[in-house]
């Protein structure tokens, strides 16, 4: 069986450095937003409009109610391009061994035991990774933002996260108890936990 790492990430944390790194130590694939790349190639639909649908909850017009299917529900461009997230991810970890970030890959893949991992940090250090680093996502560009405006951004992208998560998963996202281990990064360099980590995993 392949040796797969998930990495859940709140926006800010440098849950994507530390993947990218941790990738390079063990000598794995790494995926990311290839993976919207790759939707967007089998949809024949923009990037951009997939990472939008993708990265969100769909807007349900009624409750779900108890027996019914979270797929009978979704519109149908949500369910295509939820699905193929589905099988890519599924593709992915039966290639090689590999690190996927984000995008409920670790409860996609729970039958294949990953390696879970969930990256977080104080809002402070967040607001701090946010300003040095050169984030080129229009969704979570944050350039030029003043503090305050740069918090509105991570709560409502880490609030988007959450939502995502939990309604296609039934599980709260960040809760340790669906992780086999949880890093605050505030005190800590990527490098560093990169490096830690690829010795336990």
């Amino acid at each position: 069986m392949n040796r797969i790492i998930t990495i859940g990430r709140e926006f800010g944390s440098g849950g994507r450095e530390i993947g990218r790194k941790l990738a390079d130590i063990l000598g794995v694939a790494y995926y990311d937003r290839e993976i919207i790349s790759e939707i967007a190639k089998r949809t024949s639909l923009s990037e951009k409009y997939v990472q939008n649908v993708a990265e969100h909850k769909p807007i349900i017009p009624f409750p779900i109610h108890t027996g019914r299917t979270f797929w009978a529900v979704i519109p149908d461009y949500n369910q295509s391009v939820q699905q193929e997230q589905h099988n890519i991810i599924k593709e992915m970890a039966s290639k090689s061994d590999c690190i996927i970030v984000g995008r409920g890959a670790d409860y996609i893949l729970r039958e294949l035991k990953p390696f879970r991992l969930f990256i977080y940090s104080d809002m402070n250090s967040k607001i701090l990774r946010c300003k040095n680093n050169n984030i080129s996502n229009d969704y979570e560009k944050g350039a030029g933002m003043s503090e305050s405006e740069l918090t509105k951004r991570i709560e409502q992208i880490n609030k988007s996260r959450a939502d995502y998560y939990e309604f296609y998963t039934g599980q709260k996202w960040g809760d340790k108890a669906n992780y086999d281990i949880c890093i605050n990064t505030a005190k800590i360099e990527p490098a560093k936990i990169a490096e830690f980590v690829s010795k336990i995993c």
